[in-house]
């Protein structure tokens, strides 16, 4: 427990992500672009630094988990950001879910300081971190994981090791896209059967209970009887993340139609006043295309 971890991106998922390494022991210092919204992680025993760059001189290994690639952008470079302060040997192990090429190209300067980076995206929720059952998904070289794995069992038990800097990402914008095609699928059984006659209490039972219940749908499904006060993951990051999937399409050549499908009925919901919600709103789209009542908001 003797390694100084930095932590950049104390949001909902990076802040619980720190106070797991917290808990196990560690020693962290983080920055939070809102230096108040950390000021609960300063209060367990983080110390907040005044920059990215201020985190990277003072630890081993430096974890990112920011919202998207402009993000990544504004703390990895420049005069105070990661780079400027990185060790020679430090790790960065960047969460992000940002396009395979922004993390390749991070990767090289990371490497031409005399550090090594690992693309860990994570796959799971700020409940799942909480219930200590985090995945990730890691490329990079073997010997990085192995250093870093302790730090990442801290948070959760399951490591992926798919490849190459950059097939992590490639990995995660794989899985992510099917969340929110399975909730469009999910929200679709739900309604059919409840204009048919069917209670939707009874039908989202029903589903639950049956063969296409992924974890994910077991979680999020009952959110159409009850909407969260707060996201898990709002309307505009999922359609980041499908904005990437769709461009990933394209450059591979694989057709993504249920993808496409489901970032329109999202761009819906926007228009509808409900990006703030989350992404699990679709079903409320659906819901006022099929003349039927929409979920109720906690």
């Amino acid at each position: 427990m003797t390694a100084t971890l930095g932590f950049v991106g104390l949001g909902v998922m990076g802040g619980r992500m720190a106070k797991r390494l917290l808990d196990a022991g560690y020693a962290v210092v983080g920055y939070n672009r809102t230096r108040e919204k950390a000021r609960w992680l300063a209060q367990a025993g983080l110390r907040l630094a005044g920059s990215p760059r201020e985190v990277a001189e003072a630890a081993e290994a430096v974890f990112v988990m920011v919202t998207d690639g402009a993000a990544l952008d504004a703390v990895a470079r420049g005069p105070e950001g990661i780079l400027a302060g990185l060790r020679r040997g430090a790790l960065v192990i960047e969460m992000s879910t940002v396009s395979p090429a922004a993390v390749r190209a991070l990767g090289a300067e990371v490497a031409a300081r005399g550090g090594a980076l690992l693309d860990a995206p994570v796959s799971g929720s700020s409940v799942t971190i909480e219930a200590g059952q985090l995945s990730f998904l890691v490329g990079g070289e073997a010997a990085a994981l192995e250093r870093a794995r302790p730090w990442l069992l801290a948070i959760g038990p399951t490591i992926t090791h798919v490849g190459e800097v950059g097939l992590a990402k490639t990995m995660k914008i794989a899985i992510n896209q099917g969340l929110a095609v399975q909730m469009l699928a999910f929200s679709e059984s739900v309604l059919l059967a409840e204009k048919a006659g069917i209670p939707r209490e009874r039908a989202v039972e029903a589903v639950l209970r049956s063969v296409v219940a992924s974890p994910m749908v077991k979680y999020r499904g009952p959110f159409v009887l009850g909407m969260p006060a707060e996201a898990l993951f709002d309307v505009g990051m999922m359609q980041k993340d499908l904005g990437l999937a769709l461009e990933l399409g394209r450059t591979t050549g694989v057709p993504l139609a249920s993808v496409a499908l489901v970032n329109e009925m999202l761009s819906a919901a926007r228009g509808l006043g409900l990006a703030a919600h989350d992404f699990a709103v679709v079903f409320d789209v659906l819901a006022r295309l099929a003349g039927l009542p929409p979920s109720q908001k906690r």
